[in-house]
């Protein structure tokens, strides 16, 4: 799967990696929910793949995740994500961001396992039986003391799966993930649990489910630094040759590139190009090439020149822009 990062993993990233294969479903990045009911193209604005059935181009299913602290209003919020006829609807409680936390949001609410399972329960109440219900945690706020509550609210409010991302908050994402904790949480809920957390390599994917006894994985950096993990690993299982190479990546970046041009302004173009080849500089010498080269551009036309070359760019953007809209999202 395909894990939500707020600021990363974009409608237009999901779009691409989701094209290369082995990822059999995304969540989007948090939308943030208050005291406000949040009006339906809100969510399409965010996850405009609710518009092509919920689906990427590529056929991958897209879950919108929320964020929040009071059950009530996440509930309602739930309820109108509902009529767009989501793939699911995923709960954050792993954010560590400051800015989240102090608003009680994402990874803060660990310490509350209590609460955590009423929100739980108030959303899974206001959705159809046939949305699945998910949630996202990490093992806690500054210790995994709570982690097994936390699990277990989560799993008897009604929860249809559960992803571990194995650090707490005040780990954030610094390494090693702790694996070896999930165990304790699969023996002590009845729904499945993903593995997230430091998966790069096809060597960490195996680790990981050895020490987490999880046969499901959630990949986040460990994909967008090398976009074809996913198939490196299905390959891996089934014995197949791994075929990833900086050639096959670069008509994605095109895709990518052509995405942003229609949901970017031109000033915030250059800077998604070249947040990605940071990234990539770590499976791809190639990538790490280009960023030394487009360090500096900040212009569009000559990032793409320098980029791209003399190489066509498609005539027209990829048919995910035509369900996407440019309207401000509400402060």
């Amino acid at each position: 799967m395909l894990a939500p990062m707020e600021g990363l993993l974009d409608c237009a990233l999901r779009e691409v990696l989701s094209a290369v294969g082995g990822v059999s479903r995304c969540v989007s990045e948090f939308i943030r929910v208050t005291d406000t009911l949040l009006p339906p193209r809100v969510y399409t604005r965010i996850v405009p793949e609710l518009l092509n059935g919920s689906r990427t181009q590529a056929g991958v299913p897209v879950r919108p995740q929320l964020l929040g602290s009071d059950p009530v209003c996440l509930a309602e919020n739930a309820a109108v994500l509902a009529t767009l006829a989501p793939a699911g609807i995923d709960l954050n409680f792993g954010c560590p961001a400051k800015v989240v936390n102090r608003h009680r949001g994402g990874a803060i609410l660990l310490d509350e396992p209590e609460l955590v399972g009423r929100i739980v329960a108030a959303v899974r109440r206001a959705v159809p039986a046939h949305i699945e219900v998910s949630a996202k945690m990490r093992l806690g706020v500054n210790d995994h003391g709570l982690a097994v509550a936390c699990a277990q609210a989560i799993a008897e409010a009604g929860a249809d799966e559960l992803v571990v991302h194995a650090r707490t908050k005040a780990d954030g994402y610094r390494p090693p993930a702790y694996w070896d904790r999930l165990p304790a949480l699969r023996e002590a809920v009845r729904i499945p649990v993903v593995a997230n957390g430091e998966i790069w390599t096809v060597a960490d994917a195996r680790r990981c489910r050895a020490e987490s006894g999880c046969d499901r994985l959630m990949l986040g950096r460990g994909m967008v630094a090398d976009p074809g993990l996913a198939w490196a690993i299905l390959a891996d299982a089934q014995g197949l040759a791994d075929g990833r190479d900086w050639a096959s990546l670069h008509a994605h970046l095109q895709t990518f590139w052509r995405i942003n041009e229609h949901r970017l302004v031109p000033r915030h173009r250059t800077g998604r190009m070249k947040q990605w080849l940071h990234y990539l500089r770590r499976r791809h010498p190639e990538a790490e090439l280009a960023y030394q080269d487009l360090r500096t551009v900040n212009d569009p036309a000559q990032l793409a020149q320098q980029l791209f070359g003399d190489m066509p760019l498609a005539e027209a953007a990829p048919a995910i822009v035509r369900t996407m809209d440019r309207t401000p999202l509400p402060v």
